[in-house]
């Protein structure tokens, strides 16, 4: 199996392209930014394994992983993709789904009424069209988690390569702040949740 590897904006992050569905087309992707976390999925937590790593991200055809600082890339990556190869060659399912729903889920817009509905709807749609696709190409996730009516703030939750990127912070004011206030005038603020 080839699997293809590149770098994100993250420098603690890799993205690694198996060539093959991770989680399949459609599917939200699942942050395991802790071992615990990653007992809903075998894949996961057999990356854990490798010495220095601190999260995996699995995505529809990809999935990031995040080491630790003062691990380098060329000590564990033949490590991960030996890993991630094998794993996926055995053909052992990436989530176990008895556990899978214990992953955090994102909010939606069935949590609110009326106008406020109508401004949660929007805003996730902005995000599933015009964000997520954007920042999936860098290994990464950025889901709706609420919106505080009245007040204007969007609340959004940071995941795979986006989570602890130097970057993080700009894409997330100018670019995501930007755009939600341009098209949803009720939008004020945005800001990240862990």
């Amino acid at each position: 199996m080839f699997i293809q590897t590149e770098d994100t904006p993250n420098p603690q992050s890799m993205k690694f392209l198996p060539g093959r569905d991770v989680l399949g087309a459609g599917q939200l992707g699942m942050d395991f930014p802790t071992l615990e976390a990653a007992k809903a999925s075998p894949l996961a937590a057999a990356l854990f394994d490798v010495d220095g790593v601190t999260g995996v991200y699995l995505g529809g055809d990809f999935l990031t992983v995040t080491k630790d600082a003062s691990v380098e890339w060329a000590h564990i990556k033949h490590a991960l993709l030996g890993t991630i190869a094998d794993y996926l060659a055995a053909g052992i399912p990436v989530v176990d789904e008895g556990l899978a729903e214990a992953a955090s889920s994102p909010g939606n817009a069935d949590d609110y009424e009326g106008e406020d509905k109508e401004i949660v709807e929007q805003i996730i749609d902005l995000l599933e069209t015009r964000v997520r696709p954007a920042v999936a190409q860098d290994g990464g996730d950025i889901v709706f988690h609420r919106y505080v009516p009245g007040d204007g703030i969007v609340f959004l939750t940071m995941k795979g390569a986006c989570a602890g990127c130097p970057s993080s912070t700009m894409t997330l004011k100018s670019g995501i702040e930007n755009l939600l206030k341009h098209y949803v005038p009720e939008v004020t603020a945005v800001e990240a949740v862990a």
